[in-house]
């Protein structure tokens, strides 16, 4: 069929032509910026998932619903750099928000503190070329602390005041959560405290890896009641069919029964394997029916694209034992390994290793559901690993393959 008309997209972050099977979580988003609006209180939240399965996507969604109801939007995506960068960055992007609430030439006397405040907050990052790139002269007493929590405190109050003047909102929306450092995520909380005590509209909204909820609570004991940490997974399988069906659909191209089953069987309900293989299925069909058969001569291009680009950029970036370590954890399966038990594997002690198993969590490649144990963030990375390097020395599969031969 037309490439032109091919309805899916198999890109990182991009929004498919049909969301689903995400309702639950943009509701609350909703009566979340409600509430706020309203002068009440509410739990904000920080979405939780591998990797592959729209969390990108639904802070994107979290951004327009932002802007229907009338809030101003801040989008950061996070980054492991030091607090220095961190408050550059934060200051660029808040400045620029409280010039969108209220143009300069229209400030009132909270729109001037805002900026006053927002002016103190900068001046510790003024070394290395970085300069404030306005003349509002600094706020005495607020943002000037030198601790980034106090400091970031003041200014989420500070706008968060400016904003309500204005019969307004403001919500930063941060992706990548786990790359912040533990100092940038307290701030941030801390941050997010205060607001909620003064009943302000001002919120942050998070997206992350699985082991953000830990990292939350490490970083503020009370993390756990000011936010909710929705999970996300791979869709149901009525949900399934509609992400793979709805957008074939709009260009008049259906799905026979069967090739729904085998498509949803093989991508396992995961947003983006989803795209991907709806993708490759638009591109050898012939007909405005799609028919099993066309799925089964996709699918070989489509675990050829997964291996290529969605895979191979995340092995790519790891060292040999780094890899070791991975082959290893794919050598017992999908599920989540005992550190002992992939140690055991590499013929090695668990203190030996554990610093690999350290970075990789560190890199965003493993998570820790619990204690001991470690888990891929990508889906269906054990297969790939296994694929990828099918010969690589570690005694133990060497081991197990010599007994099965035998």
């Amino acid at each position: 069929m037309d490439s032109l008309r091919n309805p899916y997209t198999p890109n990182a972050g991009a929004s498919p032509e049909s969301i689903v099977g995400r309702d639950e979580q943009t509701l609350a988003f909703t009566i979340l910026l409600t509430r706020l609006s309203r002068g009440r209180t509410g739990q904000s939240m920080i979405v939780t998932g591998l990797r592959g399965v729209g969390k990108t996507v639904l802070l994107n969604e979290f951004v327009d619903i932002a802007r229907r109801e009338r809030w101003e939007v801040v989008e950061v995506e996070a980054s492991k750099h030091d607090d220095d960068r961190f408050r550059r960055t934060m200051f660029s992007q808040l400045r620029a928000a409280l010039l969108r609430l209220s143009p300069r030439a229209r400030w009132t006397d909270r729109g001037r503190r805002a900026a006053e405040v927002l002016s103190a907050f900068a001046l510790t990052a003024t070394q290395d070329g970085f300069t404030v790139s306005w003349d509002i002269p600094p706020a005495e007493g607020l943002a000037d602390h030198g601790d980034l929590g106090m400091d970031l405190t003041d200014v989420f109050v500070a706008l968060g005041e400016a904003a309500e003047e204005q019969g307004r909102g403001l919500a930063l929306l941060v992706d990548e959560v786990q790359f912040l450092k533990a100092s940038q995520l307290e701030a941030l909380i801390q941050a997010v405290h205060k607001t909620v005590q003064r009943k302000l509209p001002i919120t942050f909204v998070g997206a992350g890896l699985p082991q953000i909820a830990e990292l939350a609570g490490d970083a503020k004991s009370y993390a756990e009641r000011l936010f909710t940490f929705p999970k996300i997974d791979s869709l149901s399988n009525d949900d399934a069919r509609k992400a793979l069906t709805e957008p074939a659909s709009t260009e008049g191209v259906e799905f026979d029964e069967d090739a729904v089953r085998l498509a949803v069987s093989i991508t396992q309900g995961y947003p983006y394997f989803i795209q991907e293989l709806g993708y490759q299925v638009w591109e050898v069909a012939t007909e405005d029916r799609i028919t099993r058969t066309d799925v089964e001569a996709a699918q070989e291009a489509y675990e050829d694209k997964l291996d290529s680009s969605f895979f191979r950029v995340r092995l790519d970036r790891a060292t040999t034992l780094q890899t070791a370590y991975m082959r290893a954890m794919a050598e017992l399966g999908p599920e989540p390994q005992k550190a002992s038990d992939v140690a055991r594997i590499m013929g090695r002690e668990s203190t030996q290793v554990a610093p690999t198993r350290a970075e990789l969590i560190d890199m965003g490649l493993l998570y820790t559901p619990d204690h001991g144990y470690a888990a891929f963030t990508v889906p269906d990375f054990d297969k790939f690993m296994i694929r990828a390097v099918p010969e690589l020395v570690v005694p133990e599969i060497q081991r197990r393959r010599r007994k099965k031969d035998a």
